[in-house]
């Protein structure tokens, strides 16, 4: 396997440290890892759209495109919320 350098701002390294910590990993272990969770770019279309049917089809969950602009916009800013701290 071949190596690449990262460079990422200290505290969130000081961050990804820590949550492999809690996991009992290495740093490097945490982050390959977490890449081969990822999903490719072409990949989550596909499953949001099954994630969906099965959602609507268990509770009735259809949301307009004006509800799923507003949860996806809720969901960045959670996001950039739990990433900034």
């Amino acid at each position: 396997m071949t190596d690449a350098e990262i460079r990422l701002p200290a505290e969130a390294h000081d961050r990804l440290t820590a949550m492999a910590a809690t996991e009992r990993l290495s740093l490097r272990a945490y982050l390959v890892r977490l890449a081969g969770m990822a999903l490719p770019p072409t990949g989550g279309g596909e499953q949001a759209c099954t994630a969906l049917a099965a959602l609507k089809a268990w509770n009735g969950y259809d949301p307009s495109p004006e509800q799923a602009e507003a949860l996806d916009a809720e969901l960045g800013r959670r996001v950039a919320e739990a990433v900034t701290g």
